[in-house]
């Protein structure tokens, strides 16, 4: 079976083709070692393309612990790459992820991926939360560079607050005098801070956007590069019409014995 690597933004990812669907998804073990950075391929999830009889294609993600997460807007962009790559689409595509219906545009080097409209955020001395189609907290911090992403992260992640579940946790900075920002992730499933994350930048922006003021598009920094979160605004406390942007490559490809 052959398999594909993907990275956006340094988030990487496991990509395979199983419009055939032999991949066995059940086995929680076996993705968690094709994710292992030591014993496997090395990756941050693993996605699935399936085939839907509504849509161009399904994305099935997997966390780097094996287990099935919930929407991934990196990996989203990587297989919408992937599809391209495959030929399944041209310019533009729908699929379906486990939020619901995406649609995205391959411009050159970028990948423009429509997220799920956000219902609004709830406030709370010191953090944010919202669901951008992940859960996330977002904190702003003087020094971001010099934060201890995964001990912090860590405590906010496995706190009560946050159970069962957990959270995705977000450190942010405004940064280029208040126009953009710079954004470090702690990620459940992988249980580290990863080099990006996309529905993690998305909710950064909506956060600034709602205390700083900060307009659309908004320019993210995180460790594996740049992206652009782009987003309308609503009276209600809404955001719509959001769009993560950013690279997404094909790093290389392999056979997989399973």
């Amino acid at each position: 079976m052959t398999f594909y690597k993907y990275q956006g933004t340094g988030n990487d990812f496991v990509l395979i083709d199983d419009r055939a669907q032999t991949f066995p998804a059940h086995d929680q073990a076996l993705i968690a070692h094709l994710c292992h950075r030591r014993f496997g391929i090395g990756a941050d999830g693993l996605i699935l393309l399936q085939n839907h009889p509504d849509y161009d294609f399904r994305m099935v993600y997997f966390n780097a612990d094996g287990a099935e997460g919930s929407m991934c807007g990196n990996g989203g962009r990587c297989i919408v790459r992937f599809a391209h790559d495959l030929g399944l689409f041209e310019r533009t595509t729908r699929f379906l992820a486990v939020d619901g219906e995406h649609t995205a545009e391959v411009r050159n080097e970028l990948v423009h991926l429509h997220m799920s409209d956000v219902a609004g955020m709830d406030v709370q001395p010191g953090h944010t939360f919202l669901n951008t189609g992940s859960p996330h907290v977002v904190q702003f911090i003087d020094d971001v560079d010099e934060y201890d992403v995964v001990a912090e992260g860590r405590a906010i992640r496995y706190s009560a607050a946050f159970a069962p579940g957990g959270t995705n946790v977000n450190f942010t900075q405004l940064a280029d005098g208040g126009r953009s920002l710079s954004v470090r992730t702690y990620e459940r499933g992988v249980e580290d801070e990863t080099y990006s994350c996309g529905t993690g930048v998305t909710a950064a922006a909506l956060a600034a956007y709602r205390h700083h003021g900060l307009p659309s598009p908004v320019a993210i920094r995180v460790v594996g590069g740049a992206l652009q979160v782009s987003f309308s605004p609503q009276p209600d406390g809404r955001f719509t019409d959001i769009y993560l942007i950013g690279p997404a490559q094909r790093v290389f490809t392999g056979e997989l014995t399973v």
